[in-house]
């Protein structure tokens, strides 16, 4: 396709773990837990303000169902547009696997021909994570998930962030390849980047309040477990527990978004903004 989500790769990633769902943990909730989190918490507060315990979820990108199946298992209905096959394929697996079949719809498609396969202002909240970096046009990309949100909606945007791979890089002794990216107007550290687009926070809130909706919320993710050697992680008493803390305390503070590996950000309509009590997170606003 013309403008694919992501390459037609099946990534099959751990699902996100609640921060609230227990002592156990893994290393892989270090890269999912604060986003989903936030997006808990905003799917809650739709439910509480719409008075309907089921909402209907668009997860553009979704992929093999990191976050769809996670919601879906709380009782909302959720579809799925990506353009792999394989992918939706994982996604129909998964969704078997956590008994919510029945809540889960996988269609294949991309961001540019998003209306061709889902409905026009039909959702409650649309997920938009792991896209934009693909797109040819980032702008319309978060437009068309604007424009499938119901009147009183949420928008979340994961992006890869600009700072977190300068920081990466330069800490891996590659000088040269972290001046290239922080110069690069896509932030690509050279030909073999296999990310297209990185953003800072400053642009991905511009592209959201350019689509018509208020910022809620901005939060860092992965600003340090990137960057933790894994054995330390792995072998130290606690030090999961501690990390993970740290992740979500971060997240919230600006002073770290420049160097957060991706970035996250939550849009609300007027409507929603108003009726959900938005920004009740905590999450920075700043950019």
């Amino acid at each position: 396709m013309s403008d694919p989500m992501r390459p037609p790769v099946s990534h099959h990633h751990p699902e996100p773990t609640s921060l609230r769902s227990g002592p156990s943990r893994s290393r892989a909730s270090l890269r999912t837990a604060v986003v989903w989190e936030v997006l808990q918490e905003a799917l809650e507060r739709r439910v509480k303000a719409t008075g309907r315990e089921s909402l209907d979820v668009l997860d553009t990108g979704g992929g093999s169902g990191n976050f769809a199946v996670p919601a879906a298992r709380l009782g909302h209905r959720v579809t799925v547009v990506d353009p792999s096959p394989n992918a939706l394929f994982a996604l129909e697996r998964r969704a078997a696997e956590a008994g919510v079949a029945d809540r889960v719809k996988g269609v294949q498609g991309d961001a540019h021909g998003l209306f061709d396969v889902a409905e026009r202002g039909g959702y409650d909240a649309v997920l938009c994570h792991g896209v934009l970096e693909y797109v040819d046009d980032p702008a319309e990309g978060v437009r068309n998930a604007v424009a499938a949100l119901r009147p009183e909606g949420v928008l979340s945007l994961l992006a890869a962030g600009l700072g977190g791979a300068v920081l990466a890089r330069a800490l891996a002794g590659h000088f040269k390849e972290a001046k290239q990216a922080l110069d690069d107007p896509n932030g690509r550290w050279g030909t073999g980047d296999p990310v297209p687009r990185r953003f800072t926070a400053e642009q991905l809130t511009g592209l959201v309040e350019g689509a018509g909706l208020r910022v809620g919320a901005v939060h860092g993710v992965r600003v340090f477990a990137d960057l933790v050697p894994g054995v330390l992680v792995d072998t130290e008493p606690g030090a999961l527990e501690a990390l993970l803390k740290l992740e979500e305390a971060a997240a919230e503070l600006s002073a770290f978004h420049s160097v957060a590996t991706q970035l996250h950000v939550l849009g609300e309509t007027g409507g929603a903004g108003e009726t959900s009590g938005a920004g009740e997170t905590g999450g920075a606003v700043e950019a």
